[in-house]
């Protein structure tokens, strides 16, 4: 009996990490209090590139805030709807942002609300009630984006099944380069770095209620997409274009 298992290609040659990565997020607009919330708690507006002060924590010296804030200020505050690639030989920045500019045009906004939640030890903006909507948006992204993704190099592959996969995770790895996509695919805005202490992570947890109630206490509007970069695996994620729905 043949095996009725989906074939993927080969892993690539690992990529150049001097080498930019793009991704697809969505990130508020700079005027909204979601924007300066995210931006003020992780340090780090990816818009403009500057560093900010922090709120003071609770709880918490500048040197833990930082710690568990710092992960999170690389990538910058977002939701991630097609996660970070290299650009696959052939195509180009700028035919990118052609088709981000195609992709929004066609998209209508929607609404969401978010609640702060635990993501497996991670503290998050999570909606709270998933919609299909975003789900939609977020498997449309994967897929119309994907043929400018390069193929990932296997020790990206191994680092990702280092996590522990199942095997739908497993599937999509192969098929799109990231485990957490369609089926598995979960919206957050990321507030922290994994927290394995309970009560530090409950204290930290006091804290973005307090400091972030303003910015979640209206619905959110899923209004645009952006392309963002990252110059080098050293550099942080900055904003490169915003792109409105409906054009």
């Amino acid at each position: 009996m043949t095996s009725s298992l989906p074939s993927f290609p080969a892993p690539a040659p690992s990529a150049d990490p001097e080498s930019p990565r793009y991704a697809i997020y969505f990130a508020p607009d700079a005027d909204t209090e979601l924007h300066r919330f995210g931006s003020a708690w992780l340090g780090r507006d990816t818009i403009s590139g500057e560093d900010l002060t922090q709120p003071n924590l609770d709880g918490f010296d500048v040197a833990a805030q930082k710690d568990l804030t710092a992960t999170a200020c690389g990538y910058g505050f977002h939701a991630t709807l097609k996660p970070p690639f290299h650009l696959k030989a052939g195509t180009s920045v700028e035919e990118l942002l052609d088709e981000a500019v195609h992709f929004s045009s066609t998209r209508e906004a929607f609404e969401v609300a978010l609640v702060p939640r635990d993501l497996s030890g991670f503290i998050a903006f999570m909606q709270k009630e998933s919609k299909a909507a975003m789900r939609e948006l977020a498997a449309d992204c994967v897929r119309q984006f994907d043929p400018f993704r390069a193929l990932p190099g296997e020790a990206e592959l191994e680092k990702r099944r280092a996590a522990g996969l199942s095997s739908q995770q497993e599937l999509m790895l192969q098929r799109w380069g990231y485990p957490y996509v369609m089926n598995e695919f979960r919206f957050h805005m990321t507030l922290s770095k994994r927290i394995k202490d309970d009560a530090e992570r409950a204290a930290l947890m006091r804290e973005v209620q307090k400091h972030g109630a303003d910015a979640i206490a209206a619905p959110v509007s899923i209004d645009a997409i952006s392309v963002f970069c990252q110059e080098n695996r050293k550099a942080p994620f900055l904003r490169l274009e915003h792109f409105p729905f409906g054009g």
